[in-house]
C-alpha cells in the first residue's frame, strides 16, 4: 500500500541519510518514477524532504526531523532484529514486509540505543543459506501470487481453491478449508480440511490458488503446534516407514538427522557414540541414508537393515578384489 511505502521512504532517509532515487527504488521495489511521485507527495504533506544536486546528490530530510513511532528498549529491538534475520519470511512471501518492519523497529528506538542494537544484531546469524559443509539450504519456491492467495484465505478464514500436484498424480483442483501455515526446514505446508477430513498440502506443489468468498469451516481458536504433532505422528505410522536404531559418530549426528523423516529418541551410548531411533520412508531410503555415512554410523536394528548394508558392502568389496 502507498501509505506503508511512504513511511518506509521516510525511514530509509532518516536511517541512511542522503539516498538517490535509484537506491530508493531498489529498496522499495518500485520504479524511480514512483519514487519521485512519492517524494512530491511527502513534500506536499509537509515532510521536509529536499533534493541535493550534483555528483553526490540525492534526497535528504531536514536535520532533526523525526517520525512519531512508539519506542522500544534495547533488548526488545535486538530480539526483533535477530528474529527478522531468519528465513521464514522467504517461505511465506513476507520478505518485503519484513524489511519495512525492521526499518520501523530501528527508527522506534531511542537515539542512544539505535546504533548499538543495529550493531549487536549483526553479531547474530540465524539459519544461514549454507552449513559448515557448504551444503546449500534450499528454500522451495512458491509463486508469489499463489502465496498471497493462500495467506489471505488463512487469515480471512475463507475457503481456498487450489490446483495441487500430489506425488505421482496429475494436478487437480480442490476446495479446502484452510487452518494455518507451517514452515519446517524451509518447506511450507498448509494445514487444512477437505470435506471434514484432515489434509496437509505442500505449498511448493500448488500450481495456483484462489481465495473464495465463502467462510471456511474451521474452529475459531487453533493450536497449530498440537495439530502439527498429531499429523506428524499419523504420517509416521502410515505406509512402509521403517524405524532404525542407529549408533552414530557424534560428529556426523546432524548428517544422520538430516536424512531421516523423524527422530524418535536420542540416548547416549557407553562408547561416546549416541544411539538414535530414526524413521525413514522405507527400507531403501534407510539403506541409502546410512550408506552415505560409511563407518561413521552403524544400524543396530532392525536385522534386515543390517543384513542389506552388509550385503552391499560385501558386493563392493568383491568388485574391487576382482579389479585388482
Amino acid at each position: 500500500m502507498r501509505a506503508d511505502r511512504l513511511v518506509s521512504l521516510v525511514l530509509l532517509l532518516r536511517q541512511r541519510g542522503r539516498l538517490t532515487a535509484d537506491t530508493l527504488s531498489r529498496e522499495l521495489e518500485v520504479s524511480t518514477r514512483t519514487v519521485l511521485r512519492d517524494i512530491e507527495a511527502l513534500s506536499a504533506a509537509g515532510v521536509p524532504v529536499y533534493a541535493e544536486r550534483g555528483r553526490h546528490g540525492g534526497f535528504v530530510l531536514a536535520p532533526g526531523f523525526r517520525t512519531e513511532l512508539t519506542g522500544l528498549n534495547h533488548d526488545e529491538a535486538l530480539a526483533l532484529l535477530t528474529a527478522g534475520s531468519g528465513r521464514g519470511e522467504q517461505v511465506f512471501g513476507l520478505s518485503s514486509a519484513l524489511a519495512s518492519a525492521m526499518r520501523k523497529v530501528v527508527d522506534a528506538l531511542p537515539e542512544s540505543h539505535r546504533s548499538t542494537a543495529s550493531d549487536a544484531a549483526q553479531r547474530f546469524l540465524v539459519e544461514p543459506e549454507t552449513d559448515l559443509l557448504s551444503r546449500r539450504l534450499v528454500t522451495e519456491e512458491v509463486a508469489a501470487g499463489t502465496m498471497i492467495e493462500v495467506r489471505r484465505a488463512v487469515l480471512a478464514g475463507h475457503k481456498l481453491r487450489i490446483h495441487y500436484a500430489a506425488t505421482g498424480q496429475a494436478p487437480q483442483w480442490r476446495t479446502v478449508d484452510p487452518i494455518g501455515l507451517v514452515t519446517v526446514r524451509d518447506r511450507a505446508y498448509l494445514l487444512a480440511t477437505r470435506s471434514g477430513a484432515d489434509r496437509t498440502y505442500r505449498l511448493s506443489r500448488m500450481l495456483a490458488a484462489e481465495e473464495l468468498p465463502e467462510t471456511a469451516q474451521r474452529p475459531n481458536q487453533v493450536d497449530l503446534d498440537r495439530i502439527w504433532r498429531e499429523r506428524s505422528a499419523r504420517f509416521l505410522s502410515d505406509g512402509d516407514h521403517i524405524t532404525a536404531l542407529v549408533r552414530v559418530n557424534p560428529a556426523r549426528r546432524e548428517d544422520l538427522v538430516d536424512t531421516a523423516l523423524a527422530v524418535r529418541t536420542k540416548e547416549p551410548g557407553p562408547d561416546g557414540w549416541p544411539r538414535l531411533k530414526v524413521t525413514y520412508q522405507d527400507s531403501r531410503h534407510a539403506e541409502w541414508a546410512l550408506w552415505q555415512l560409511g563407518t561413521d554410523a552403524e544400524a543396530l536394528a532392525p536385522q534386515s537393515l543390517r543384513t542389506s548394508l552388509r550385503d552391499r558392502a560385501a558386493a563392493i568389496a568383491t568388485h574391487y578384489e576382482d579389479s585388482c
